[in-house]
């Protein structure tokens, strides 16, 4: 918080200094007689003493130009700080639904889809986080939960958060709505179980890719009428269409499920006698289990064609005139969708998509403002 004031206090000084020199240049008397009406915005001056000195046309556009140039420089400078301060005090204002200055802890795995997802989130608004890294083969849980990413909070009330989606949506709306705390948002995201085809139990939470908000603070922060009703059909989408296309994609081949696992086990918390059998087993598996996929969702014969449109998709969504889904900032679906293409990186399937697509100008975006923690700015 100091060091963000003092940036702040330091381009407003920068800004007063520079006010203060065109005041004080030393020049002839035509030169005094069109600094002084801007010395009077300060400073009260007499009209006499400004009638005494003659001034020409030319000084007189003079006068009008530098009001004119300071008139919107402060207008400008009014703008940026204000934007600024309110994304801050966004921070400030979650930092304070969560209890304080808590401690977060994030349980993962680095190579998650899920867990890639919830990191961009942090960092993006600059949150500064704790990971431990989970040992896949062990799977350790807590509270009946074996899914990553789990997201602690360590404050006045310890909280577990589960879910991605719902972790994003539940900050996000604490950040809007500054009346509310996280412990009352989080009921506003029921859990639902049941038991899948194959008898496994799974849970599922109702509204995960909204942000609750009433229809004024809706308003407020989103620019139009589609862009809310967008945010959550693109979340949709990485979740349910875009994830499901990675294993299909990575584990393709024999060779690419080889390279794939190779990767997980480099990034893992694995043994060596543990990675050496997770990466040839969990390749094999993989191999088979992904055609089984690529039927279940009819899938292209070569499942990189549907990569290849899911990516064309996503880019036309955003359209030639934005930055980003979000516009000039990117929004919960461009985090998403980031978060879960980040997991293939450095894989074929990745190099394939950044080559044949139009995505990879948006890819670099968003990687350069989530390490530069574009939220908090």
């Amino acid at each position: 918080m100091a060091a963000y004031r003092a940036k702040v206090l330091g381009q407003v000084q920068a800004t007063l200094q520079y006010f203060r020199a065109l005041r004080s240049r030393p020049g002839s008397t035509a030169t005094e007689t069109y600094n002084a009406p801007l010395r009077g915005y300060f400073r009260a001056y007499s009209t006499d003493a400004l009638l005494k000195v003659k001034v020409g046309p030319r000084q007189v556009n003079c006068v009008y130009g530098r009001c004119a140039f300071l008139l919107g420089g402060g207008i400008g400078l009014y703008g940026t700080l204000k934007l600024s301060l309110q994304q801050h005090f966004a921070e400030e204002e979650l930092l304070h639904a969560l209890g304080g200055t808590p401690r977060l802890t994030l349980y993962q795995y680095k190579t998650c889809p899920q867990s890639s997802k919830l990191r961009a989130f942090l960092d993006y608004y600059g949150l500064e986080y704790d990971t431990v890294e989970v040992n896949p083969a062990i799977r350790q849980k807590w509270t009946g939960f074996k899914k990553v990413p789990i997201l602690v909070v360590e404050g006045e009330d310890n909280l577990e958060l589960h879910d991605a989606s719902v972790i994003m949506s539940a900050f996000k709306t604490c950040m809007i709505d500054k009346s509310k705390t996280i412990h009352e948002v989080i009921t506003y995201y029921p859990v639902l179980t049941s038991k899948n085809i194959f008898g496994i139990e799974s849970s599922e939470y109702t509204n995960k890719h909204w942000v609750m908000l009433n229809e004024i603070a809706i308003e407020l922060h989103y620019p139009n009428k589609t862009a809310r009703r967008d945010e959550v059909r693109w979340r949709h989408w990485a979740d349910d269409w875009l994830l499901c296309l990675l294993a299909p994609n990575v584990y393709r081949s024999p060779m690419e499920a080889l390279e794939a696992y190779e990767h997980i086990v480099h990034e893992g918390n694995y043994g060596v006698v543990q990675g050496f059998i997770t990466k040839y087993v969990g390749a094999f598996t993989m191999f088979f289990f992904s055609k089984l996929l690529k039927i279940w969702y009819r899938m292209e014969k070569d499942v990189r064609q549907d990569l290849y449109k899911a990516a064309d998709e996503w880019m036309t969504a955003i359209g030639k005139k934005r930055k980003f889904l979000g516009g000039e900032r990117p929004n919960l679906a461009d985090i998403s969708v980031f978060g879960v293409l980040r997991t293939i990186e450095g894989l074929r399937a990745f190099d394939d998509v950044m080559k044949h697509t139009r995505m990879r100008k948006w890819y670099q975006s968003m990687g350069k403002v989530i390490r530069e923690h574009g939220g908090q700015d």
